[in-house]
C-alpha cells in the first residue's frame, strides 16, 4: 500500500514538473523580444573615449542589431557562447587588457540582450559607448 502511495506522489510530481515547465516556456515566448519585419531607419551613434562622437543613419531589411551593424562596416569582434563580442567599432578596438569595452544602450537605456539578440525596430537611436572599467 505504501509503495502505490510513493509511486502516487512521484508520478504528480513529474506531472507537476511537466506543466511548469509548459507554462515556463509559453511565457517566455509571450513576453521575448520579437523582430519587426521589413525596412527599417536606425541611427547608430558612437561615442568615443575622447568624448567625440559620430552618427551612422542606417536603413536595413535586418531583424537584429548584429546584422545592421555588421552589414554597414561598423561592427566587429569574435563570436563566443553569447554571440558576438564585439571588440571593434568604427575601427576603433578596445583593449580588455586595460579594462575597455564598447557599452550598447537603446535611446538612453540598458540593453539587457547581445548585439545577435537585439530586435531592431523603426527609429531606433543606439548609442555605442567607448568605456573603461567593469
Amino acid at each position: 500500500m505504501e509503495y502505490k502511495n510513493n509511486a502516487r506522489n512521484i508520478i504528480l510530481g513529474l506531472l507537476g514538473l511537466v506543466i511548469l515547465a509548459a507554462v515556463m516556456f509559453l511565457m517566455y515566448n509571450h513576453f521575448k523580444l520579437k523582430s519587426v519585419e521589413g525596412t527599417k531607419h536606425i541611427v547608430a551613434e558612437v561615442i568615443f573615449d575622447d568624448g567625440k562622437s559620430k552618427s551612422y543613419d542606417i536603413t536595413t531589411d535586418e531583424k537584429y542589431l548584429r546584422g545592421a551593424l555588421v552589414k554597414n562596416g561598423l561592427i566587429s569582434g569574435t563570436d563566443d557562447e553569447y554571440g558576438l563580442y564585439v571588440t571593434t567599432v568604427d575601427g576603433k578596438t578596445a583593449d580588455k587588457s586595460k579594462q575597455e569595452w564598447w557599452c550598447f544602450t537603446l535611446n538612453g537605456g540598458t540593453i539587457n540582450t547581445s548585439v545577435d539578440a537585439t530586435p531592431i525596430k523603426d527609429g531606433d537611436h543606439y548609442e555605442i559607448t567607448f568605456t573603461v572599467g567593469w
